[in-house]
């Protein structure tokens, strides 16, 4: 028993000195304490800013497509929508039930419709019901890279 006692005793006070002798080796004050991550040793203050808010129209016409199928853009910020499996803002607004009261795009019929089986159902496809995965706001913001994409033809005004 006094065995015992003696080895755990001795193997706390080791792993106390070991702990103490570790953390003195590294900055703890105002640094990093020693994380080494892929910017390096960088500090995070000293890495880029990120950049301010982009700024999307408060409430704007459809945005023209520029390809064929094409999923509509969000034509207005969608800043606190809450878009989870207990709530869907966008359906308050673009829902068959809502949109013409709202002045909103109404959702495809295609998003009634059961992508496996084809069935019509009554309310919106539970693959489709998360509208993000494939609606996206329209941002004026600078390009990231340079894009040389160009418009179908088909859809051109003339």
């Amino acid at each position: 028993m006094k065995m015992t006692a003696k080895f755990a005793s001795g193997l706390m006070i080791l792993m106390l000195a070991f702990g103490a002798a570790h953390a003195a080796d590294e900055e703890l004050v105002g640094g990093n304490g020693g994380l080494h991550s892929l910017r390096g040793q960088t500090e995070i203050k000293d890495t880029f800013p990120g950049e301010s808010w982009k700024k999307y129209p408060k409430d704007g016409q459809p945005i023209d497509s520029d390809y064929v199928y094409q999923p509509p853009l969000i034509p207005h910020t969608i800043r606190n929508y809450e878009v989870s499996l207990n709530a869907n803002k966008c359906l308050s607004c673009h829902s068959w039930k809502y949109a013409n009261e709202m002045g909103a795009t109404k959702i495809s019929v295609t998003h009634y419709r059961s992508p496996r089986q084809g069935q019509v159902l009554s309310d919106v496809s539970p693959s489709r019901y998360f509208c993000l995965q494939c609606h996206v706001p329209q941002a004026d913001a600078t390009p990231l890279v340079d894009n040389t994409f160009k418009r179908v033809d088909a859809l051109d005004e003339k």
